[in-house]
């Protein structure tokens, strides 16, 4: 029982790293976005902008890292990596802005129901993304 448990968390380790570090960086947009908006009266749009950024931030380091263990090394190479990765997040923060707009603007559904919403279908997107990104450069 215990090895059949062991190598299923071999198995599928990629993928609990990402579970588990997307949640982290989940909490910390929904956090930023939460203290944000309640606090400093802040547009929401504004708000979730600049929660977006510091969690893509934490996201690209925690998946370089410990998710996906890219072996880039040279800064040419990190940094072509990093653009990759904010291209695509900001693909999704696109996808972020227009569901978190219909929700609260025009739906007029209340800010943090949305924004819980809103990261269910961020999440799928951004493991996608990323996984195409870190697994391209593990194989140069």
């Amino acid at each position: 029982m215990i090895k059949t448990i062991q190598n299923l968390i071999h198995k599928y380790w990629e993928q609990l790293m990402y579970l588990v570090f997307g949640v982290l960086t989940t909490a910390v947009n929904m956090v930023v976005f939460y203290l944000l908006d309640h606090y400093t009266g802040m547009y929401y749009l504004l708000s979730n902008t600049i929660a977006w950024f510091l969690s893509v931030l934490f996201a690209f380091f925690t998946n370089k890292t410990w998710v996906f263990q890219s072996k880039y090394t040279t800064f040419r190479d990190f940094s072509r990596e990093m653009a990759s990765f904010f291209f695509f997040r900001g693909i999704s923060y696109i996808m972020d802005t227009a569901i978190m707009f219909v929700g609260i603007s025009m739906l007029h559904g209340p800010n943090m129901v949305v924004k819980i919403i809103d990261q269910f279908v961020i999440i799928l997107a951004n493991y996608i993304f990323s996984k195409w990104i870190f697994n391209k450069s593990t194989e140069a």
